[in-house]
C-alpha cells in the first residue's frame, strides 16, 4: 500500500483529499504546516508528497526545492495558483504533476495513479523478459564528458559523479537515451513523460531539459532543434 503525505493548511480539502484516497487504497497522512510535514519526513519518506503552495509558516515551491536537494520524492502541486507561470515555477522545482484548486477528487486520484505508475520501481529486483537491455548499464561520451546510465538502478553519473534527478527529469532522459539521435518533439517527451497534450505546457518540457542540462553538466549530451524538440547526441562508448 503506498504511503502518501499531503501538507495543506485548509483542513477540509486535507481532510476531504485524505478521505477520498483513502477510499481508493492508499495509506494517507495529511499536515497542516510546513514544520509538521518536515519533521515526518525526517522520520519517513512516502511514495508521494501532494504539496500546497501558500502555507502558514512558509512556500511550498521553496520546501520541494529543499526537499529535492536531499531526497527523490514525487510530487503533485495541489494549489490554487493557476498561472502558466506559476505552473512552470512548480515544475522547476520538482513536480511530476500540477493541479490547482478546485478540482474533482476523481481527477486527483487519476493524477496520483499516474505518478506512481511512472515512479515504480521493478518487483523484487527482477530484470523483465526482452528487456534486459534497458536495464544494464550503458556509457555514452559526449566531448570530455563521459556518462554512465543504469536504468535497472535507477543510477546516472557523469566522469564518475553520481547526478542526482528528480524522477521527472529521469524519464526524460530515460526517453532522449531510448530515442537516442532521433528528434522528438516537446508534445511527445509531454505526453509520454507526463500524460500531458495541452499546448500551453510546453514550456514544461524546456524547463525540464534547462534543469537536466545543468545537473548533467558543460558537455552535448542534449541538442535542441530550434522551434521542434531535443535529442540526445552523445555517442556510446566503443570497446
Amino acid at each position: 500500500m503506498s504511503l502518501i503525505f499531503i501538507t495543506e493548511d485548509n483542513a477540509t480539502i486535507r481532510l476531504g483529499v485524505k478521505k477520498y484516497l483513502e477510499k481508493s487504497g492508499y495509506n494517507v497522512l495529511g499536515f497542516e504546516t510546513l514544520k509538521s510535514a518536515r519533521e515526518a519526513l525526517s522520520v519517513t519518506k512516502p511514495d508521494l508528497l501532494i504539496q500546497d503552495v501558500m502555507l502558514p509558516d512558509g512556500d511550498g515551491f521553496e520546501f520541494v526545492k529543499e526537499l529535492h536537494a536531499s531526497c527523490n520524492i514525487p510530487v503533485i502541486f495541489m494549489t490554487a495558483l493557476s498561472s502558466e507561470e506559476n505552473k512552470v515555477t512548480g515544475f522547476e522545482n520538482g513536480a511530476d504533476d500540477y493541479i490547482t484548486k478546485p478540482f474533482s477528487p476523481k481527477e486527483l486520484v487519476l493524477r496520483v495513479q499516474a505518478v506512481l505508475r511512472r515512479t515504480e520501481a521493478p518487483a523484487n529486483n527482477t530484470v523483465p523478459l526482452n528487456d534486459t537491455q534497458d536495464f544494464t548499464e550503458r556509457v555514452f561520451i559526449a566531448d570530455k564528458g563521459k556518462m554512465t546510465f543504469n536504468r535497472y538502478e535507477h543510477k546516472v553519473t557523469v566522469n564518475g559523479e553520481n547526478i542526482a534527478l528528480t524522477s521527472a527529469e529521469w524519464r526524460i532522459l530515460d526517453l532522449l537515451i531510448k530515442n537516442a539521435m532521433v528528434v522528438l518533439p516537446r508534445a511527445q517527451i509531454l505526453k509520454e513523460c507526463f500524460d500531458y497534450t495541452e499546448l500551453s505546457y510546453e514550456r514544461i518540457a524546456d524547463t525540464h531539459i534547462k534543469n537536466l542540462r545543468a545537473k548533467l553538466g558543460p558537455y552535448p549530451w542534449i541538442e535542441t532543434v530550434r522551434g521542434y524538440g531535443y535529442k540526445f547526441i552523445a555517442h556510446p562508448q566503443t570497446k
